[in-house]
């Protein structure tokens, strides 16, 4: 049991979790606002030897320096990699600070995102018929660049509706070609796509001048991810193009709010993996998370 266990920021856990906490831990301590400051951080945290954390805080080398009780931070949130985390992961390896995160929790709703949203612009619900008229998903060339838990899920709901699928990854993934998924190169996949989806790890960025150039005109690009799957200046090159368009959930899959003032970009401005399904699985992954680490560090 750790002595004491303290969620310096919201980490978005269900009323039933946050009460499962003090199973793990003899004091527990919530808090219900960010932090302005790494100090702020320090003095929340100070004495614990677990913390909680989600997106909204950075846990430096810094912080975790003078924080010498501390053994373990659950992470609230993604943990693709090291390098993308917003935890010194190396600096608590070293210091013998064990740190997990979660994965695939809010897939559904973002899955339900994409599909909804290329309806309404087929349909023309709430707006003009992307293609002058009403079209269906049947036989429409849906390109993934990624093909993790997301943009499976996204392609398996589009190959349902009849959706001619390819796909792009760091290796041919042979359950997805048994379904009927091409693999095929970058530039060769977003030049036969009528739409395209970015289904990419946090900061990890594909889409440059080259890409773009073989994108080309009257496309639709979605990106799903928690932040730009592109760079900025071939982006907006792209967008000047009249028949293109742009869609995601986020304002940080965007990555820059002047965009949102662009007349092809359909940015919705909520996180469409944050739903009552999404918390409790949330919930889940973290308190089996402290269950595990407790466990090992017990032994």
């Amino acid at each position: 049991m750790f002595q004491k266990l303290v969620a310096i920021e919201p980490v978005s856990l269900i009323e039933s979790a946050e009460a499962a906490l003090h199973r793990y831990a003899k004091e527990v301590m919530l808090y219900r606002d960010v932090p302005a400051t790494p100090d702020e951080i320090v003095r929340r945290a100070e004495g614990a030897d677990a913390m909680l954390i989600s997106t909204t805080s950075t846990i430096s080398a810094d912080i975790l320096s003078r924080l010498p009780n501390l053994r373990y931070v659950g992470m609230c949130c993604s943990l693709y990699g090291e390098e993308s985390a917003n935890v010194d992961i190396r600096y608590a390896r070293a210091h013998g600070i064990a740190v997990t995160g979660i994965r695939d929790y809010g897939d559904e709703g973002v899955a339900e995102y994409a599909v909804s949203e290329l309806c309404a612009v087929l349909h023309g619900f709430g707006c003009a018929p992307w293609d002058g008229e009403q079209r269906e998903l049947t036989g429409i060339k849906a390109g993934f660049v990624g093909l993790g838990a997301s943009g499976r899920m996204v392609a398996d709901a589009l190959r349902y509706f009849g959706a001619d699928i390819a796909y792009y990854a760091r290796a041919p993934k042979p359950d997805a070609e048994a379904c009927g998924m091409r693999y095929l190169p970058l530039c060769e996949l977003l030049a036969r796509s009528e739409v395209v989806f970015t289904c990419l790890n946090k900061f990890v960025v594909l889409l440059h001048d080259a890409e773009f150039e073989a994108l080309g005109s009257g496309k639709m690009l979605f990106n799903t991810g928690l932040s730009p799957s592109f760079d900025r200046e071939p982006f907006k090159r792209w967008l000047s193009c009249e028949r293109n368009l742009f869609l995601c959930d986020t304002e940080g899959a965007l990555g820059d709010p002047e965009l949102l003032n662009y007349p092809r970009v359909r940015c919705m401005r909520k996180s469409a993996g944050r739903t009552r399904q999404a918390f409790a699985r949330l919930s889940e992954k973290v308190l089996r998370n402290i269950e595990t680490t407790l466990s090992q560090i017990e032994k």
